[in-house]
């Protein structure tokens, strides 16, 4: 039985609707034998496929991610045998982390998932008024412009009878 969140905790709703993407996609991806594979590796496996090795700095800009996030996202890819980490011939003191020819033999495995999760995005999207993707992008647009935390400190100011 599947947990439904007060819809008043954005924060916990936003979690929780992508817990159920991510397992659903996860289900999906061991369905199709590819066990090791987790739905966060995907835009990792895409900017290396579109840019070829990457630092884990250059990764995470790239994924737009912290660079904490790239690093654990990659140690987990590495361990599932999907990337390999090498000293970077420019600067021995970078590592580089490059797709193994494991994970180059499942790209159109992935692919085929990824273009099916693309189609059942769509089907979802026309269900809602308005497509997930557009919105989620609209609030990040808007907390880039204005960070929550200044909403926040202007909410404390209004309820403390400040203009």
């Amino acid at each position: 039985m599947r947990h439904h969140p007060d819809p008043a905790a954005t924060g916990t709703l936003l979690r929780h609707v992508l817990e159920l993407l991510d397992a659903d996609v996860a289900e999906v991806y061991q369905e199709q034998g590819l066990p090791e594979y987790r739905p966060r590796f995907s835009p990792v496996v895409r900017a290396l496929r579109a840019e070829g090795p990457l630092s884990v700095r250059d990764l995470a800009a790239a994924v737009g991610v912290t660079h904490s996030a790239a690093s654990q996202t990659a140690a987990q890819m590495a361990r599932a045998g999907l990337v390999t980490h090498t000293p970077d011939p420019r600067d021995a003191r970078r590592r580089l982390v490059e797709l193994t020819p494991k994970a180059r033999a499942l790209l159109p495995q992935i692919q085929a998932e990824w273009d099916a999760t693309a189609a059942a995005m769509a089907a979802l999207d026309a269900e809602l008024s308005m497509p997930l993707g557009d919105l989620l992008a609209e609030v990040a647009q808007a907390v880039g412009r204005r960070p929550f935390r200044e909403r926040i400190a202007d909410a404390h100011g209004r309820s403390r009878g400040r203009p």
